[in-house]
């Protein structure tokens, strides 16, 4: 799917579809995670530029339905293979609201480096 082009459109689509019946009026209480199909389960992670495109376009696609204000104030988190090593990069894009962790929570260690790290 990501190779043939077809990853932001199935994830447009899944998300709108998801998003029906949803109305407006509390954004900060809708969270949304994304996590690339390829990346389940497998140990790979999207670049942070990859993730912050798809992130960019969901955004988008919100502000779209519920306009601009509502879209900003929506919390985007990414999930494919969060860890130490690539979750600093992750944040610092400006759409990447925060990390949906799996894995990375089952060591404290580890864990806990995610959580200074988010700070």
């Amino acid at each position: 799917m990501r190779e043939r082009g077809e990853a932001l459109p199935y994830t447009l689509d899944q998300l709108l579809a998801s998003l029906n019946g949803v109305e407006p009026n509390a954004p900060e209480r809708l969270v949304i995670a994304y996590e690339p199909v390829w990346a389940i389960g497998t140990g790979k992670n999207a670049t942070p530029e990859d993730a912050e495109a798809m992130h960019q376009a969901i955004r988008k696609a919100l502000a779209e339905r519920y306009g601009e204000a509502f879209a900003q104030r929506v919390r985007v988190l990414y999930g494919g293979s969060v860890n130490p090593k690539n979750f600093a990069d992750l944040l610092s894009m400006p759409n990447v609201d925060g990390g949906l962790v799996g894995g990375a929570s089952l060591e404290l260690e580890s864990f806990l480096a995610l959580l200074r790290i988010a700070g």
